[in-house]
């Protein structure tokens, strides 16, 4: 049977599978375990699924061969691909996280996406048209255009699925949560929902699949902060000092939620966090393969163009959110347990506050959206992973980029399987912790090793293999250590009194290492590769300018 003749049974099963699923809610709702069951947002989220199960299906018609498989055949325009991105990037950890943040510590949750906003600038202008140029399905393809090829796909093939694994974390939380919130199922059965349906959406319908999913998310998530930022406003006279008003009286820090402090006090924890969310964000490998996915580089740089639009609207909408959820929900005794603690935990107070404005409806919406959410964005991480599987370890290093078609495919869904159980796995283990500080930590690694590789690698001549290989290295243990060694691994995951280092994310410090070690060797590199590396550069410069054809008639 093919792939795609399973995803009509998947669709049916689902739907076999609902009146069980609202049964085990109402079942554990009898007996307290959680809020009423809400049949609207179960319908709605049902509706989502059935939908984009629907949309995988069409696409797993097309998705044949590892091109469109990898990159959807490069045929999506730069405005569909931006709206890709941005539902990419408007994450769980945005939408629930940063909400969450604020309902806790007021302007101090908007610290996260300060940094995170400013880095798509910075792939507009300074990535986004060498990026596209030089690169065919990963941003490993890149690099390995001037450095030694088989060791640097190998290390960076590594760390990408590091980011991958560390960034479905906070996804995963989300997801088991909301699910958890939605139906009254337990967390872990919630994951293996999450993962089976992610599975399906990545492993039969590829890239194409995926961006389907991503603008159909970004759009209704646009659309549910806007109405619910809408009616915030409008029950506040459209007057946004009077629902910061409403927040400080409904805060017990009262006007000190206007300010910073509340959650960081710090300002170097502020400045390093700042800064693996600025280089962190420009170094995530799914991201960087959506720029393969339009025609050209016009396209590509538009994709970062419309992205920049939707995420700063979305930031701008989460600010209202963020006061709006104090101001009405941390006074409404309806959203807390019997212990006096909120519902879900502050991860749910964007839910929460879609109740207090819009009932049943809009909670019903917003839910399936934020599963949408969630949904697209563990599709396009796990893609990203399952590539750098089956496509720069498989396909280029080992069959030495003459493999097997049907062989690749097959162990990309393999991979695909691989990642989700890691993903279920580590999502118990940091059930409780807040998602948006949880996705930083896969930033820190991003900061610290893709960007520098593929920041030197493209404007920097003196750049070698040695040099990279030694930095990514010393990037990559310095930030796995410091992070364990942190508050938020140290103390709150592993339970001991103090943590070793004082910050959650060490890029400040990881990052200038990482680089200053890459100039260095680069610098004392005396090997033949190096020369040849040096060399490349030329070569490399021209295709990044102007693109393969351009290059090949200029060297004519």
């Amino acid at each position: 049977m093919k792939p795609r003749h399973l995803l009509p049974i998947a669709l049916c099963a689902l739907l076999v599978m609902a009146p069980g699923l609202g049964l085990a809610a109402g079942s554990l709702d009898d007996t307290g375990g959680g809020q009423a069951i809400n049949p609207t947002a179960i319908a709605m989220f049902l509706l989502f699924v059935a939908f984009t199960l629907y949309v995988t299906w069409w696409a797993s018609k097309s998705t044949t061969t590892s091109s469109t498989f990898y990159n959807a055949g490069g045929k999506i325009s730069g405005a569909q691909n931006g709206l890709a991105i941005a539902g990419d990037f408007m994450s769980a950890a945005s939408f629930l996280g940063i909400t969450g943040l604020m309902y806790v510590g007021g302007f101090d949750g908007l610290i996260l996406s300060l940094g995170a906003f400013g880095a798509w600038p910075i792939l507009m202008f300074l990535f986004a048209k060498r990026v596209r140029n030089l690169g065919s399905f990963t941003f490993i393809d890149v690099i390995s255009q001037r450095l030694d090829r088989d060791p640097i796909r190998l290390v960076t093939a590594f760390s990408t699925i590091l980011i991958v694994i560390m960034y479905l974390i906070a996804q995963m939380v989300g997801a088991g949560k909301l699910i958890q919130l939605l139906f009254g199922l337990p967390y872990e059965v919630a994951l293996l929902l999450v993962s089976g349906l992610v599975l399906a959406y990545v492993a039969f319908g590829g890239m194409l699949a995926t961006t389907w999913v991503q603008i159909i998310k970004a759009g209704l998530l646009l659309t549910g902060v806007t109405l619910i930022a809408f009616l915030l406003l409008a029950d506040s006279g459209f007057s946004f000092s009077t629902l910061l008003g409403k927040a400080v009286d409904a805060h017990p820090k009262g006007e000190a939620i206007l300010g910073s402090g509340v959650i960081f006090d710090d300002p170097v924890q502020i400045l390093t966090i700042q800064v693996s969310m600025l280089f962190g964000t420009v170094g995530l490998p799914h991201i960087l393969m959506r720029l393969f996915t339009v025609p050209d580089m016009r396209q590509a740089k538009l994709s970062a163009y419309y992205a920049s639009l939707f995420i700063g609207y979305f930031y701008i909408a989460l600010l209202v959110l963020g006061f709006g959820s104090i101001a009405y929900v941390a006074s409404a005794p309806e959203f807390f347990d019997a212990g006096g603690k909120l519902i879900g935990g502050s991860n749910m107070a964007a839910i929460h506050v879609a109740t207090a404005m819009g009932g049943d409806i809009l909670t019903g919406f917003m839910s399936a959206v934020c599963f949408a959410t969630i949904l697209a964005v563990v599709a396009g991480l796990t893609l990203s992973g399952a590539a750098a599987i089956s496509h720069d370890v498989y396909a280029e290093v080992l069959k030495k980029g003459k493999p097997n078609p049907k062989t690749e495919l097959r162990l990309t869904r393999a991979s695909v399987l691989l990642i989700g159980l890691a993903a279920v796995l580590l999502g118990i283990a940091f059930q409780e912790e807040n998602i948006a500080f949880i996705a930083t930590i896969p930033m820190v690694v991003s900061a610290s090793v893709t960007f520098p590789i593929l920041f030197l690698s493209l404007f920097w001549s003196g750049f070698t293999t040695r040099g990279a290989m030694a930095g990514a290295l010393v990037g990559l243990v310095s930030s796995i250590v410091l992070i364990v060694l942190g508050p938020q691994v140290w103390v709150s995951v592993l339970g001991h009194a103090q943590p070793w280092f004082p910050y959650d994310y060490p890029a400040l410090f990881t990052m200038p290492v990482s680089m200053a070690v890459m100039v260095w060797v680069s610098k004392s590199d005396r090997s033949p590769r190096g020369e040849v590396d040096r060399d490349n550069y030329a070569q490399l410069l021209v295709r990044s300018e102007f693109g393969e054809a351009d290059a090949e008639a200029s060297r004519a």
